[in-house]
């Protein structure tokens, strides 16, 4: 009897053990389910952001060139005063480019290609070719370059109206002219900037407005590089870098680059509206303290072109032109002949010893610089 009592006392602390068991194991399994699937988030992240730039260059990097220029190199013998000096040809790396058709067009920096010599495009499969043509934008730092090639892979172009500040851009080039198809990584870190480049003649853009900051590294070499968006699209052209700071460079607006292709395919080349003067801001400040108004000192005229044709004259203040008056950073003169066409006739308001005056333009091609 006492054993079949103590046989039924062990069957229910049996149950009871094997209730609670049962009744805890949705709380424990809640527990380590939450432990299993909580994830770092940085660990996350990081790899995430590694995964989208390798993406954009594998996507970039075959449409990225080099541009070479071969050059004359004469070696003095500082031993022999009366030796012969000896020459010798060399290929050096200048800049970099990208490719817009599959036939070889290529958009690089007009500065790149600025002086007369023997040009070479690198592909990224180390393919030189010969630079047949080039041609040059008489407004923006730009050029297109032309060599012999088919069946090359043209970057697709983005948006640059779309872009945001803080957003991830790559910029690919042969930086130093050296270490060709090298990657940086940065973010935008302005837009709408200003900066000053190319020719200050009536429009030839001596600012250039809307340009994109970013702190993307740019050196010398990565100009004509693309700057690149997280979908591997071509939002901007590296151009500048600010001297005496780190981490800042601008790339124009790849829009920009659209209009000049777009004008360049219809016509073979940049056709641009011309001037001919070359001039300096005066400011609000400036004109004051000179009783003068504030305008656009005219510093030269350009032999022959619209602007000497018209009757302006060096020393001249252009107040205004169509009735926009000219102020620093809004409505320079480049622009506004910026936005006009070729053959517009443009009223110009200027001042002469104390007297204003207004006078007729006719706007001309621009020559290809």
């Amino acid at each position: 009897m006492r054993k079949l009592i103590l046989i039924v006392v062990v069957l229910i602390a049996a149950l009871a053990f094997s209730n609670g068991l049962s009744a805890s194991l949705p709380t424990l399994s809640k527990i380590f389910l939450n432990k299993e699937i909580v994830l770092p988030p940085e660990k996350v992240k990081i790899v995430s952001e590694e995964s989208v730039v390798i993406d954009i260059v594998e996507k970039i990097s075959p449409s990225v060139v080099t541009v070479g220029v071969e050059q004359r190199i004469i070696n003095f013998d500082p031993f022999d005063l009366f030796a012969r000096p000896q020459s010798r040809q060399e290929e050096q790396d200048i800049g970099s480019g990208f490719i817009v058709s599959s036939d070889g067009l290529i958009v690089t920096n007009k500065h790149v290609v600025s002086v007369p010599g023997k040009y070479k495009v690198i592909t990224h499969d180390g393919q030189k070719y010969d630079v047949e043509s080039i041609y040059r934008d008489p407004i923006n730092d730009i050029a297109i370059v032309k060599i012999n090639a088919t069946g090359l892979k043209p970057v697709e172009m983005g948006d640059s109206s779309k872009i945001k500040v803080g957003q991830l851009v790559v910029a690919v080039g042969t930086p130093l002219g050296e270490f060709r198809g090298s990657v940086t990584q940065g973010i935008v870190s302005g837009i709408g900037r200003g900066i000053t480049t190319g020719s200050p003649y009536g429009s030839f853009a001596e600012k250039l407005d809307d340009v994109i900051q970013t702190d993307a590294a740019i050196n010398p070499g990565n100009s004509g590089g693309p700057l690149v968006n997280s979908s591997a699209q071509v939002i901007g052209v590296n151009t500048a870098v600010a001297s005496g700071a780190e981490n800042i460079g601008f790339a124009l607006p790849i829009n920009i680059i659209k209009e000049s292709i777009e004008n360049f395919n219809k016509n073979g080349q940049f056709n641009r509206p011309y001037l001919g003067i070359a001039y300096k801001i005066l400011t609000r400040d400036v004109a004051v303290l000179n009783d003068v108004p504030q305008g656009a000192y005219v510093q030269d005229v350009v032999s022959d072109s619209p602007a000497e044709k018209a009757g302006i004259q060096e020393g001249d203040i252009i107040i205004d032109i169509d009735g926009k008056k000219i102020t620093e950073g809004v409505n320079e003169v480049a622009t506004v002949i910026a936005g006009h066409k070729i053959g517009d006739v443009i009223n110009i308001n200027i001042w002469r010893n104390g007297k204003t005056s207004k006078v007729k333009a006719t706007l001309v091609a621009a020559p290809n610089q």
